[in-house]
């Protein structure tokens, strides 16, 4: 078994304006996606060197080609090799990425084959995992593959829900893979998974929504489904937020 390294805290972000307010708080690292409605795609690579150019805190990016399923194309994958290949050029600090196949297995080999693009990149296996048929069988394929981390609520929609299966998730990876804690935490409920669970590290996002700037509002059209007010306004990382978090989860 592994010695633990300390606890760190992830936040999960937008864009550079929210990586920011990350680091300002006190985050460990970040997580860089684009489109969190869908769960997180694969950013532009313009955001990602702008990032890069502001970071003074570790940050991964998601590599995730569309939503829905984690079931992938062949050349649905062949552009999740060119984008971890890429990444890893640009120097980011790590790639998050997951496969299944399609009776709910981690598509081992596939992983494999990510985490040998990724080189000396730390890989972290998203919520795929969430969504694997037997999550002790999918700690074995992941270790076997060389991940380093998962990400995971214990396969349920909460990480309270999920402390049953935390704990035999953390059981099962016995220190040779880090387990990230996650799903719907707040101030009020992160000690407490924090507690039940003693994860490696605990992930989060802290969303606040915040009206448009714009002074002219064309209220006859949308730019996707039918709530007009949408179009003016903004999701943000609330740095407030994510300090009252970190604070809580290391009981402060």
């Amino acid at each position: 078994m592994a010695a633990r390294l300390p606890f760190k805290i992830e936040i999960c972000v937008e864009n550079t304006d929210g990586l920011i307010a990350a680091q300002n708080a006190g985050a460990d690292r970040a997580e860089l996606c684009a489109s969190l409605m869908e769960g997180g795609l694969t950013p532009s690579q313009g955001m990602i060197e702008c990032a890069l150019r502001v970071a003074t805190i570790p940050f991964h990016v998601i590599v995730r080609p569309r939503g829905g399923d984690f079931l992938y194309s062949a050349i649905e994958l062949e552009a999740m090799r060119a984008d971890v290949r890429h990444l890893r050029q640009l120097g980011v600090a790590g790639v998050v990425i997951g496969c299944l196949t399609p009776d709910g297995a981690i598509d081992e080999a596939r992983m494999k084959t990510l985490v040998e693009d990724a080189g000396p990149l730390a890989v972290t296996c998203h919520r795929a995992f969430d969504m694997a048929a037997d999550p002790i069988e999918a700690i074995e394929a992941l270790v076997r593959a060389g991940v380093h981390r998962v990400l995971t609520s214990g396969q349920r929609e909460t990480a309270e829900e999920g402390i049953p299966t935390l704990k035999r998730i953390m059981a099962a990876a016995a220190g040779r893979i880090g387990i990230m804690a996650c799903g719907e935490l707040n101030a009020a409920n992160i000690a407490r998974v924090r507690q039940a669970v003693d994860p490696d590290e605990m992930h989060f996002a802290a969303p606040r929504k915040e009206p448009s700037a714009m002074t002219f509002r064309n209220t006859r059209i949308g730019m996707g489904g039918t709530d007009f007010d949408r179009e003016y306004t903004n999701t943000v990382t609330d740095e407030a937020l994510v300090r009252a978090m970190i604070r809580a989860a290391r009981g402060g």
